[in-house]
């Protein structure tokens, strides 16, 4: 019997290689063969992935943190000379403490340093991960740091934040970085949610990067001003593009700024890392990653693995910290079944120290149950 493991992070516990071999020392004590293919979605670990999948290198550089602290953050260089910038790296919820994280305060501008320091590099195409953002500022601390000036009222220079958003007069992009005219920017969004409205970027997530419900309001009147004045310059409207939500407008922002093309970050890095490939004569799947929820159908890499499975008419099979879901949408994705790992009832800390061997111990279980 052979199995392929194919699961994204476990947020704050394994990233998608160690998990991936958590999984596989499980497969190979119940008598399985295991092929390991982590994967993400364009979220954390997509760097990670990707560098992996392609035999990559990692590079530092001095970039800024969401409140525009220095720090030193990596990003990626694949042998074709493509710079993979994962968003998390400098602009990451989890370069803040709790007390800290705020959307209308914070900035990409760190992850706008590590896109500069991939162009000056050389590197001939960008693609940036936009997952797991502390930010929603539309992506303007990215294009202020690549050169673009943004103004508002009188000509007034603005900072990129997501306060500044409904201030947005005027954006100046003459002044980007020059290589931008020759190299594609690809970003890999891990949810379709659009700017602005119900589904939007402010609605959704800024709740969950500590906007309070009068902050969430002036975050989506300054993205739906954000939009309203990039239109009229002549940049097209991504009001309600799929994706451009993603990262807190981010990805939007790059979409209409930089002319960046959006694309499904799962499918990116499923593709990079080989898993069709690796499906073909599999007898089962595992894929997982730590909770799953409504928002795993809008991009999330299990979601995008099953689809794999699908197509190649291999069982899935859904392995999880936390599932937050009814079973009906377990089947809509596409798996055979979702299971959650914990093997007792424990505080959080607890249960993250525990992650891998819960994996190996569930992926074994669920191997011999179909062996």
């Amino acid at each position: 019997m052979r199995v392929v493991v194919a699961p994204a992070p476990f947020k704050a516990a394994l990233g998608p290689a160690a998990a991936a071999a958590a999984m596989a020392m499980g497969v190979r004590l119940a008598g399985a063969e295991a092929t390991e293919v982590p994967v993400a979605d364009g979220g954390e670990g997509t760097l990670e992935a990707l560098v992996a999948a392609a035999g990559g290198r990692y590079v530092e550089a001095p970039a800024r943190d969401p409140l525009g602290r220095p720090i030193t953050a990596v990003y990626g260089v694949l042998p074709d000379g493509t710079a993979v910038v994962e968003l998390a790296r400098a602009s990451g919820y989890e370069r803040l403490a709790d007390h800290e994280r705020d959307p209308e305060a914070t900035t990409t501008a760190g992850t706008g340093d590590l896109m500069r320091a991939a162009l000056d590099a050389g590197c001939t195409r960008l693609l940036v991960g936009v997952g797991g953002s502390a930010t929603t500022d539309g992506g303007l601390g990215i294009v202020q740091a690549l050169g673009a000036c943004v103004t508002g009222t009188g000509g007034h220079d603005l900072p990129g934040t997501g306060a500044s958003l409904a201030h947005v007069r005027a954006v100046d992009l003459s002044g980007l970085h020059p290589r931008l005219s020759t190299v594609p920017v690809e970003v890999a969004c891990d949810v379709t949610n659009p700017l602005v409205g119900p589904d939007g970027a402010a609605a959704v997530f800024g709740p969950q990067k500590g906007a309070a419900p009068d902050a969430v309001d002036r975050l989506e009147a300054g993205l739906v001003n954000l939009a309203a004045v990039l239109a009229a310059q002549g940049l097209p409207d991504v009001a309600q593009v799929p994706r451009a939500g993603a990262a807190g407008g981010a990805a939007g922002g790059m979409a209409a700024m930089l002319g960046a093309r959006l694309t499904d970050g799962g499918h990116v890095v499923i593709r990079a890392a080989g898993l069709d490939a690796a499906l073909v004569g599999a007898d089962l799947c595992l894929t997982g990653e730590g909770r799953l929820d409504a928002q795993t159908l809008t991009g999330k890499a299990p979601a995008a693995v099953a689809a794999a499975c699908a197509r190649a008419g291999v069982p899935c099979v859904g392995l999880f910290g936390q599932i937050a879901v009814p079973p009906g949408l377990v089947r809509r994705m596409g798996l055979v079944a979702a299971l959650p790992i914990g093997r007792a009832a424990c505080p959080l800390p607890e249960a993250l120290a525990a992650t891998a061997d819960d994996l190996a111990a569930a992926a074994a279980s669920v191997v011999a149950l179909r062996a």
